[in-house]
């Protein structure tokens, strides 16, 4: 049965209640009223009334107040109980009093059913609005439970809902910092790999043009040497012809001195000039690398590849040069270790 239906008993109830009150007291003033008036002076029979007014007026009291001291759960003593008994035996015996005085039994009977169905509703009605006040308490309770329980399960919903979207987010976080990560160390192998590769290209570069011009340096020390050789057989030519000559000069002995002097000396200036241009023609092409090529190509290499001397062929630098070349780079390559170290 829902509140609803119990405050609709309730209404019921105390409308009947009054109902049954209200003809009591109607019934209880008409009759006692003559009753009172036989005993009372001829000149206060307008008092009459009064006797059976007060009676129900105390009557009205007792089950209004029950009413109200039941609907709101309590117990109002003893004295209550008192004045509605007391009320209901007054009302009672005023009510069958003419009849019981003439002894008239039927009349008591008749009589006697108005004030006991007035007493025995007021007993009635308190019980009953004892039950209705309890059963309400129940139902509000048991509404305050589902309340609460409901408000505990759409708030423990709330909280499962909040925790699962923030899982839901912090996965959703690390699945982008791992994918930011992930990017983040893709493209720096990319840029490692675009640096070695710039590098060794570079290094493919400078060993191809140090490979070019050590060729060109042996191409030319040969020339040098096929040129000395050349120079050096046509010396010994020369001078073989002046040895051969030498017999004939000596033969003409009538010659000017002046004359022998310059046909013994002509030929060995002539091979002189011969030789001399000999050595200091052939091809000569660019043997030096310029300085920021020689610096990148240096430090281009890896510690311990090239040795100073062998750099110092490639480059066509000074060994002093070179060396003092790689103590730099030695020194920019420790340099950097930390600051690397530092960057990760």
């Amino acid at each position: 049965m829902t509140s609803e239906q119990v405050r609709s008993a309730e209404k019921t109830l105390s409308a009947g209640t009054w109902t049954i009150t209200a003809g009591a007291v109607l019934f209880s003033v008409l009759t006692v009223t003559p009753l009172v008036e036989r005993v009372t002076p001829d000149a206060w029979d307008w008092t009459a009334p009064i006797l059976p007014l007060v009676v129900d007026a105390a009557v009205v009291i007792v089950v209004r107040l029950d009413a109200v001291v039941a609907r709101l759960g309590g117990d109002s003593g003893r004295w209550p109980a008192v004045l509605r008994w007391m009320t209901g035996l007054m009302t009672l015996l005023l009510n069958v009093g003419d009849s019981a005085l003439k002894r008239d039994a039927v009349g008591v009977v008749v009589h006697a059913v108005a004030p006991l169905l007035l007493i025995v509703t007021a007993e009635a009605g308190l019980a009953y609005r004892r039950a209705i006040t309890n059963a309400l308490e129940r139902i509000e309770r048991s509404r305050a439970a589902e309340a609460a329980e409901r408000e505990q399960r759409v708030r423990a919903e709330r909280e499962h809902e909040r925790e699962s979207r923030e899982q839901r987010e912090h996965a959703a976080r690390e699945h982008a910092e791992r994918l930011e990560r992930e990017r983040a160390e893709r493209e720096a192998a990319e840029r490692a790999a675009e640096r070695e590769h710039a590098a060794r290209i570079e290094r493919e570069r400078l060993d191809r043009e140090a490979d070019m011009r050590r060729e060109q340096r042996e191409h030319d020390d040969q020339v040098r040497r096929e040129t000395q050789q050349h120079a050096d057989a046509l010396r010994r030519e020369q001078q073989e012809r002046a040895e051969r000559s030498r017999p004939a000069a000596t033969a003409r002995e009538t010659a000017p001195h002046s004359a022998r002097e310059q046909s013994g000396q002509r030929p060995v200036n002539a091979a002189d000039a011969v030789v001399n241009t000999a050595v200091n023609s052939g091809p000569r092409t660019f043997t030096k690398m310029p300085e920021s090529e020689a610096r990148t190509y240096i430090r281009s290499l890896r510690e311990g590849e090239r040795t100073v001397r062998q750099l110092s062929e490639d480059t066509g630098w000074s060994i002093g040069w070179v060396s003092a070349r790689v103590q730099e780079t030695r020194e920019q390559e420790v340099t950097r270790a930390p600051q690397v170290e530092a960057m990760f």
